[in-house]
């Protein structure tokens, strides 16, 4: 039986992913105002987090029973340097999206690719999820690199589904299954 409720902590060589605290806020409100993250994400540029919409949704996190919501936290440093996600749970089909962001501290450290094969991992292992999907932009190679390497395997394109600046952006539809996690574990290659 899948059981949102249950914020684990998950120790890697390089990150901790573990519930929100406080103590996060600063350093995802810094997160959150970072151009890249913003582009990247697909968010409105410019769109501000104000310190109570911050705590309001962050705080709330850990009391959700229908997603997990982990802050990405440098072992190296004790600092929160981003999120993963797991939401858009389909109970009936043990499927989840999958989404993370990752601040510029955060970045070309292997942090991202830590955490993701960690959270996939547990929607498999511990969760008995059977699908995980996610969508990532064309303009951000790097993810999809991670994505890739973790075992996400291209399903087809969405076409033109983010307006940037004058252009628009194709989005690639990815997912993982639970019998591939089950031979590879979120290393295909190896």
């Amino acid at each position: 039986m899948i059981d949102f409720s249950v914020k684990p902590t998950l120790t890697g060589e390089r990150v901790v992913l573990r519930p929100f605290t406080d103590d996060d806020l600063p350093a995802l409100a810094a997160v959150l105002a970072d151009p890249e993250v913003a582009r990247l994400t697909g968010s409105p540029p410019g769109e501000g987090f104000a310190p109570a919409r911050l705590r309001a949704w962050y705080g709330t996190r850990n009391r959700q029973t229908d997603r997990l919501d982990l802050a990405v936290v440098d072992r190296a440093t004790g600092v929160c340097v981003g999120e993963v996600v797991l939401n858009e749970w389909d109970r009936v089909n043990a499927s989840c999206n999958f989404r993370t962001l990752l601040g510029p501290d955060g970045r070309d450290r292997g942090l991202g690719t830590e955490a993701v094969r960690l959270t996939v991992g547990y929607g498999f292992e511990r969760l008995g999820l059977h699908r995980v999907g996610l969508e990532v932009f064309a303009f951000n190679p790097r993810a999809r690199r991670v994505y890739e390497k973790v075992g996400f395997v291209a399903e087809g394109t969405l076409r033109q589904v983010l307006r940037d600046g004058d252009d628009w952006v194709d989005a690639t539809v990815m997912s993982v299954l639970a019998p591939e996690w089950t031979r590879h574990r979120g290393h295909p290659e190896g």
